[in-house]
C-alpha cells in the first residue's frame, strides 16, 4: 500500500499579491507557501503511514524552485518526491494540469490498494476541480470534501462535510480523496527529518518522461492545450476601517440612525 500525496506550491496571500501589467499574477516576485488544503492532505497521509507502515509519495507540478518545497514535505516524513516540471506544461489550466498529473501518477503507479490524496482546493485559483478530474481521467472513485478518513483492513472510511452536516461513505481502494484543511494540524519537520531529506529519492518528471502516456498531448496540455484562461489578475481595493459604537441604549441607537442617515442609507 502507498499513500500518493499531489501538493501544490501557491503564492502566499497574505502578503503582497504582485499583479503585471497585462494582468496576470507576477509569482516570482511574491513569496510562495505550500497550499493549506494540501497540506492537511500530506498529514492524512503520514498518519496512515504511521498505522500502517505505508509509503508515502508527494508528487507537485510546478517550476524548479518548487523542489525546495517537496524537500520540506520529506522532512515532515514523506519517503519520495516527484517534480513535474517542464516548459511544455506551462500555462496549463486546471484541465490540462489534471491531464499531467494523472499521467504523473500512473507513471509512479497505482496499485489496487493505494489511496491519493488531493487538498480540495488551491488558495490562488479556488476552483476544486483538479482532484476531481485527475480522478476521472484514472479511473478511480473519488470522494471531496473530507474532513474524516479512516482505514480498516483494506477499507477507507471517509466523512465528507456538507452544507448542513456531514456524510459518511465508504469507499474501496484505489481512490482518491480531497481533503479539507480542517481535517487535521499538519506536523511540523523534524530535526532527523531534515537530516535526511536530501538523501530521499526526488524525481523529476519532465515532456520526456511522460510524452508517451495518452493523455499527453500537445492539444491538451500547456497553454494550447487549456481551454481557460485567466483574462486577469488584481488585488481588491482596500478597504477603510469599521466604525465601533458602545452601548445598548437609545442613545447608541439614535447615534447609528443619525450616522446612517447623513449617509443616505436610510
Amino acid at each position: 500500500m502507498k499513500c500518493i500525496v499531489c501538493v501544490k506550491q501557491v503564492p502566499d496571500t497574505s502578503g503582497v499579491v504582485a499583479v503585471k501589467e497585462d494582468g496576470t499574477m507576477d509569482r516570482a516576485a511574491m513569496d510562495t507557501i505550500t497550499n493549506h488544503d494540501d497540506l492537511a492532505a500530506v498529514e492524512a497521509a503520514l498518519r496512515i503511514k504511521d498505522a500502517t507502515g505505508c509509503k508515502v509519495v508527494v508528487i507537485s507540478m510546478g517550476p524548479p524552485p518548487a523542489e525546495g518545497m517537496l524537500r520540506e514535505l520529506l522532512a515532515r516524513g514523506a519517503d519520495e518526491a516527484v517534480l513535474v516540471s517542464a516548459r511544455e506544461f506551462g500555462g496549463s489550466d486546471t484541465y490540462a494540469t489534471s491531464q499531467i498529473l494523472a499521467a504523473a501518477i500512473k507513471k509512479v503507479g497505482v496499485d489496487k490498494d493505494d489511496i491519493i490524496f488531493c487538498g480540495r482546493q488551491a488558495i490562488d485559483g479556488d476552483t476544486a476541480q483538479v482532484g476531481p478530474q485527475i480522478a476521472e481521467k484514472l479511473g478511480v472513485p473519488q470522494v471531496s470534501y473530507v474532513e474524516k478518513v479512516e482505514v480498516n483492513n483494506g477499507k477507507v472510511t471517509v466523512q465528507r462535510q456538507l452544507e448542513d452536516g456531514y456524510m459518511t461513505i465508504k469507499v474501496n481502494t484505489p481512490c482518491l480523496l480531497t481533503c479539507l484543511k480542517e481535517l487535521n494540524e499538519a506536523r511540523y519537520m523534524s530535526v532527523d527529518g531534515i537530516m535526511e531529506c536530501y538523501a530521499k529519492p526526488l524525481n523529476v518528471f519532465n515532456y520526456e518522461t511522460l510524452k508517451d502516456d495518452p493523455l499527453i498531448d500537445v492539444d491538451t496540455i500547456g497553454l494550447k492545450g487549456s481551454p481557460t484562461n485567466v483574462y486577469k489578475s488584481f488585488s481588491p481595493p482596500v478597504k477603510g476601517a469599521g466604525m465601533m459604537l458602545e452601548g445598548a441604549d437609545k442613545g447608541t441607537v439614535d447615534q447609528l440612525v443619525g450616522i446612517l442617515n447623513d449617509k443616505h442609507i436610510i
